[in-house]
């Protein structure tokens, strides 16, 4: 019993890499993939700018977000595009290095909650920076296609990659504000 402990906290010395963490990007290439194959079907069967209603408050609509979300800052002067680019980049690299660093199991870290859904987040992130990324260095601006509305105001146009960071950041906070369990109410529930 000892040496499992032993073990276990050899395995989590500060600095160490988890590289069966990166499974967790096949999650990032479903958002990719799914990201740009949407992008594909919205460029080639919507009009530029002209709504076609899905449902009374939903609208599927081909906008060009040459800014950041929101279309913050489209109307720069052109820095924008690498910029931002760069920006994704190491966004996307530092979010890397943060999931190889998520210990593979939760017994290593017993303080530490919600590991399964941090690797999850991280990799919804990642993914949907990257498919942002490639727009924006292939094209030069992001394709936004999904357009939601309620009583005559249009929430901005975004799409899949924009969806997937905005529900992993969800996902990274909703970990952080649960209060963890306590040892000793964790223990008991175990022992019932």
């Amino acid at each position: 019993m000892d040496t499992a402990k032993h073990i276990d906290t050899q395995d989590h010395r500060p600095g160490r890499l988890y590289w069966g963490n990166l499974n967790w990007l096949w999650l990032s290439l479903i958002v990719i993939g799914t990201d740009w194959a949407t992008k594909w079907a919205a460029t080639h069967f919507l009009t530029f700018a002209t709504p076609e209603a899905i449902t009374p408050f939903f609208n599927l609509t081909l906008l060009y977000n040459h800014g950041a979300a929101f279309s913050l800052l489209a109307q720069a002067s052109g820095w924008q595009r690498w910029g931002f680019a760069t920006l994704a980049v190491l966004i996307a690299g530092g979010l890397l290095v943060w999931l190889l660093r998520i210990p593979g199991r939760q017994a290593i870290v017993p303080k530490r909650r919600g590991l399964i859904l941090i690797k999850f987040a991280i990799a919804l992130i990642i993914g949907g920076a990257i498919g942002n990324l490639i727009d924006r260095v292939l094209i030069g601006y992001v394709v936004d296609f999904l357009d939601f509305h309620a009583f005559g105001y249009h929430w901005p146009a975004f799409n899949v990659a924009d969806s997937a960071i905005t529900i992993g950041v969800i996902l990274l906070l909703v970990v952080e504000i649960l209060p963890a369990k306590t040892p000793s109410r964790a223990q008991g529930a175990r022992s019932s």
